[in-house]
């Protein structure tokens, strides 16, 4: 007879098994590859065939699950992590002493994390003499899974991961640089070892970067504090006085291409969004269903654009369905939100480097849930009312969204949902999120708060909401690598007398 541990074991991976998109699958595989032979990974189609071969190797037990805490972590799917019974700090804890991915597995990992799809394109032209001719993909993962079966590349040897770097991404040479400085320590260190020493625990820092407590190392320390001026003052304030406030980019996706519903409501928060931004100054310019290529060209545009030069800062928003990290175009083609605010970046937009970049994301994070029919979930799964987000049936995971926001500064990313979870949007009065965010704006800028104040106080009132039987719940979460506070001058004009309060 089955014991009570033996189900409770059972049924944890069986839920982790149902709750694995597929992206997230092919990165457990491939953490998978030092312990399973590839031909068996080659025809797995699920998490629960890794499981059973782990379990029958006695790699998997019931007294000793910690390989598979490990992989979530280091997948980044913090939530499924959650749900097999750890926390985030209680495996890197003990990742120096259990764990048993080796570092070359996780270089190579941090590798296919920083290469896009069309840098995967790109490598596949450069590699073309390496890799067999059918091979088509922009998985960065199957493709250097393919240059290890041809022993291309190996623990020892990285040098043709080296040289296809130099060519397509240059940036990625300093992970390959500190893997080298790692294996042999006697190398003189030149700044990267240290970076990649860290990077065992990287997600670490991207969620204390998630909950908000990314701050200057020259902001923590209370240096002159009786010292300190109103100049002083002032200069902790990203400036807000220029010749151009800048401008808010809306991007509202209503209607799609089948299977998706159309987001019913969603004009209601542009129409939101336009008053309250033009009312804080900014020229507003607003896009109505685009595709993913569609908004890809638009993001280049206003990249290239010379009209920062006098700008103070950047506002897009952005309503549609999404899933995990991604949201959609109205074709239904995925977009990475990394993607998105990776195009204003210091490098790719000098003429926004050191100026704030605010970015507010209405869309689904995550599984939509049964709902009542007034409320819809901006996630799609074909076939229910309302549905918007993910047609795979798993819940979302952390993978994708944590690296939302570039490590360098200036950033903040507004979610209407954490990942993983459902957003509401009411069909008549727009999405809880946005509403709460213009409410907010309209109340609090007056009063000199600053932008994080005034998104905590938004995830004060979202959280107060819920459906009409109060089973369904949402919360948003900000993220930012902001240096200063973001203060909005008072406009001179007070809100209309309908946004008064």
């Amino acid at each position: 007879m089955i014991n009570s541990d033996s189900r409770k074991f059972a049924c944890s991976l069986l839920d982790i098994d149902n709750n694995m998109g597929s992206e997230d699958l092919e990165a457990f595989k491939f953490f998978c590859i030092d312990l399973i032979p590839l031909k068996k990974l080659e025809t797995v189609e699920s998490a629960h065939n890794i499981f059973q071969y782990l379990i029958n190797e006695d790699i998997l037990n019931e007294e000793d699950n910690f390989i598979v805490a490990e992989i979530l972590y280091r997948i980044k799917s913090i939530s499924l992590l959650t749900r097999f019974g750890y926390t985030k700090d209680a495996v890197e804890k003990d990742l120096p002493r259990r764990g048993r991915v080796s570092e070359y597995r996780q270089m190579l990992y941090d590798l296919s994390e920083g290469l896009t799809k069309e840098e995967v394109k790109a490598a596949l032209f450069y590699l073309r003499d390496h890799i067999p001719k059918k091979l088509s993909t922009d998985s960065a993962l199957e493709l250097l899974i393919n240059l290890e079966k041809q022993c291309f590349i190996s623990e020892t040897n990285i040098s043709l991961l080296e040289e296809t770097c130099r060519k397509i991404s240059p940036e990625l040479l300093k992970i390959l640089a500190a893997y080298k400085e790692r294996q042999d320590p006697y190398t003189e260190e030149s700044g990267s070892m240290r970076e990649y020493a860290g990077s065992l625990h990287s997600f670490a820092a991207s969620q204390d970067l998630k909950a908000g407590n990314v701050q200057e190392p020259s902001l923590q320390q209370p240096v002159g504090q009786d010292r300190l001026k109103p100049a002083a003052e002032e200069s902790a304030l990203y400036k807000m006085n220029g010749p151009h406030r800048g401008y808010c980019l809306i991007f509202n996706n209503v209607h799609f291409k089948e299977p998706f519903r159309p987001r019913n409501g969603s004009q209601k928060d542009a129409v939101e969004l336009e008053s309250v931004f033009k009312w804080l100054g900014f020229e507003v310019k607003k896009y109505d269903d685009k595709t993913s290529a569609e908004l890809d060209k638009l993001l280049q545009d206003w990249q290239s654009s010379e009209c920062w030069k006098d700008s103070d800062c950047l506002v897009c928003c952005i309503l549609s369905h999404g899933e995990s990290g991604k949201i959609y175009g109205t074709d239904g083609g995925l977009i990475p939100i990394n993607t998105i605010t990776s195009f204003f970046t210091a490098k790719r937009c000098p003429l926004l480097a050191k100026k704030p970049k605010l970015f507010f994301i209405q869309a689904c994070q995550g599984q939509k849930v049964h709902q009542p029919v007034y409320l819809e979930a901006d996630s799609h799964e074909p076939g229910s009312p309302g549905a918007d987000a993910q047609t795979s049936g798993f819940i979302a995971t952390q993978q994708q969204v944590t690296s939302s926001i570039p490590e360098e500064a200036d950033f903040l990313l507004g979610m209407a949902t954490v990942d993983g979870y459902f957003s509401f949007r009411d069909v008549q009065h727009g999405t809880w999120f946005i509403q709460a965010l213009c409410k907010k704006l309209w109340e609090l800028v007056p009063r000199r708060e600053d932008i994080l104040s005034i998104l905590t106080a938004v995830n004060a009132d979202v959280s107060k909401l819920s459906d009409k039987n109060g089973q369904k719940k949402q919360m948003p979460q900000p993220a930012y690598t902001l240096r200063k506070k973001v203060i909005f001058p008072v406009p001179r004009d007070p809100p209309p007398m309908s946004k008064q309060l």
